[in-house]
């Protein structure tokens, strides 16, 4: 949560900055600053006169640039599907150490480890438990993640519709004051106003259009690392299918020291 609020704080430094360091934008149009024109620069003619939509707006994109960064650093191989974890997992099975790999996947925060976790659990009611509740953890650990790309997809639809609302605030402001004043303005004054008022669609489709190529971005991502688990997964459990030349036999052999002889999971002691 404070990572969160941090990143988005710095984006917001970020952005402010960026906005106050542009140049002035009232221009005669020869390109020469009017000195008649009150100083308006990027900042005052793309935020301030906008109004409390396009801080709105802002603030979305401030949380979509946080949501990126916090999406970037959990839905990735390293953290989905770590080598490290796979080679353990499997050096604990080969080595007929059982009990040592549920206790590694137990601890390990990967998707990977609480699959692997989840199957290894059901050993002793057979091969089919075992897919079974890999399958399950599997589901319930993708859509976990696909309800965290929810929000940017949210983002991505809600931000049009606020934008286009402060358009059409804008616009019916404009044609009450041109009723009110029972006149119509310059055209220099109409042109302000309905540039500003078309301000907030500008914020919303710039906040929209990244959200929601991010969303499918990281939704793809999912579903590639996702299938990448549930093969690792297979090949690991995979020696405890009937049949298979690497199967577990009865009994596993006891370590050396005369230590007591183990049932591995997945069999019975007769």
């Amino acid at each position: 949560m404070f990572l969160r609020i941090g990143m988005m704080a710095v984006a917001a430094a970020a952005v402010v900055c960026l906005l106050l360091a542009l140049p002035a934008v009232a221009q005669t149009g020869s390109g020469a600053v009017d000195a008649s024109a009150s100083d308006i620069n990027y900042f005052d003619f793309f935020v301030t006169k906008g109004g409390w939509i396009t801080f709105g707006l802002i603030l979305l994109s401030i949380v979509t640039i946080a949501l990126t960064i916090e999406h970037a650093m959990s839905i990735r191989r390293a953290t989905i599907v770590p080598p490290d974890a796979l080679e353990r997992t499997r050096a604990y099975i080969d080595k007929k150490q059982y009990l040592e790999a549920i206790k590694f996947t137990a601890d390990e925060p990967s998707m990977l480890g609480h699959v692997l976790h989840a199957g290894l659990t059901e050993a002793s009611n057979g091969f089919t438990a075992m897919e079974r509740a890999l399958e399950e953890s599997l589901e319930e650990r993708s859509a976990r993640l696909f309800r965290k790309t929810e929000y940017m997809h949210i983002i991505g639809n809600v931000a049009p519709m606020i934008g286009l609302l402060g358009t059409v605030t804008g616009m019916i402001l404009l044609f009450a004051e041109i009723h009110a004043a029972d006149a119509f303005p310059g055209a220099r004054d109409v042109a302000d106003r309905i540039a500003i008022a078309l301000i907030t669609t500008f914020w919303g489709l710039a906040v929209a259009i990244p959200a929601l190529s991010i969303f499918a971005i990281f939704r793809n991502r999912i579903d590639v690392l996702t299938a990448e688990c549930a093969l690792a997964a297979e090949s690991v459990l995979d020696v405890f299918k009937p049949g298979s030349s690497a199967a577990p036999t009865a009994t596993a052999k006891p370590p050396a020291g005369g230590a007591a002889e183990t049932t591995p999971p997945g069999t019975r002691a007769s």
